[in-house]
Order: structure tokens, then C-alpha cells, then sequence
């Protein structure tokens, strides 16, 4: 017959040590207690560094888009316009630069 110990208790793995949950709430408590700036700062801030002086600047961008010219094509890889020249090959109807060589 074997004399048997004490029972074993399962480890539960999944709960967090004590050293870890110890060094999270001191973490937590250095957040809670540095001083952070308020929203509106930032914001105050974020929009004097944009325009000088901070005022509001309402343009608007007027671009006169030109038609694709006959001898050029757009690139299936970087959807840039460029002159058949660089045109390296077709296939399935997509057209592909020299430099993305699809």
C-alpha cells in the first residue's frame, strides 16, 4: 500500500499573477495621475499651426481635369495616365506601364 500526500491543486493558468497584476494597477495609477492636455487645446493648437495666425482660410480648389489624349492609356497597376511609350504590354483589355509591369 502507498501512503499518499496531501491532494494536488490545479493551476490555474489563466489567472493573472500577482507581481503582474500588481505592476497593472500602479501603471494604471501613473496614467491616471500625469498630466495629460485637454481635447480643446489640442485642438486649439492643432489649428494655429496650420494656418498663420489660426484663422479659418475657405478657398475653393478649382482643377480643370483634361480627356485622355489618343496617344495616351491609364495603367491597370498605378491607375496613372501615361503616353503609349511606356506602354510595356495589354492583356485581358488592361493596359501596364514600364515600371509596374503588371
Amino acid at each position: 500500500m502507498q501512503k499518499r500526500g496531501p491532494p494536488t491543486v490545479a493551476a490555474d493558468y489563466d489567472e493573472v499573477r500577482s507581481e503582474v497584476k500588481e505592476s497593472q494597477e500602479r501603471s494604471l495609477e501613473a496614467l491616471k495621475s500625469a498630466s495629460a492636455p485637454d481635447a480643446r487645446s489640442v485642438v486649439t493648437e492643432l489649428d494655429e499651426g496650420l494656418t498663420p495666425g489660426g484663422e479659418i482660410v475657405s478657398e475653393e480648389l478649382i482643377v480643370q481635369v483634361v480627356p485622355q489624349a489618343a496617344d495616351e492609356f491609364t495603367c491597370s497597376s498605378c491607375f496613372l495616365v501615361r503616353h503609349r511609350s511606356q506602354l510595356v504590354r495589354e492583356r485581358n483589355g488592361q493596359s501596364y506601364c514600364i515600371e509596374c509591369q503588371g
